[in-house]
């Protein structure tokens, strides 16, 4: 995992910068997403999670849910278009999780993709998106570091 102004950012799932939200392919073809740890840094200690229903099909960049913290409250934005398949129970039982483990238990939906190889180009991954993200950190002045 790297680590970039303190902000924990992980070489094996695809971002979105500009929404802070990744994107991991999942063995069975389907995506899970979740926000980064930079934007669970921004947001602070998230205290619910409304995510849309599964069924639900959406559009790359529109709201998988939304995000409540005593600071923000907030879209999840998906990086990909798709059927909502599951929505992370454990994240609705306890919202920290995003907080604390934003990459793992702290996923938000998992998507069945409508088209993976074709939108996964439009977003980051690896060396790309690290040092995608040390640009914007960079350029907005935000550190992880508390």
């Amino acid at each position: 995992m790297a680590e970039v102004k303190g902000c924990q950012l992980p070489e094996d799932v695809y971002y979105w910068p500009e929404k802070h939200v990744w994107a991991r392919l999942e063995p069975d073809g389907t995506v899970k997403v979740g926000m980064t740890d930079i934007a669970q840094f921004l947001a602070k200690s998230i205290v619910s999670v409304t995510p849309r229903g599964t069924g639900k099909k959406l559009k790359r960049g529109k709201s998988v849910g939304t995000v409540e913290s005593g600071k923000w409250v907030g879209p999840v934005n998906t990086p990909v278009s798709g059927e909502v398949l599951e929505v992370n129970d454990n994240v609705l039982a306890n919202p920290k999780l995003i907080n604390s483990d934003p990459y793992g238990e702290g996923w938000v939906v998992r998507i069945q993709p409508d088209d993976w190889d074709g939108e996964k180009a439009s977003l980051v991954i690896g060396d790309a998106g690290i040092e995608a993200y040390r640009q914007f950190l960079d350029a907005e002045g935000i550190s992880c570091l508390e």
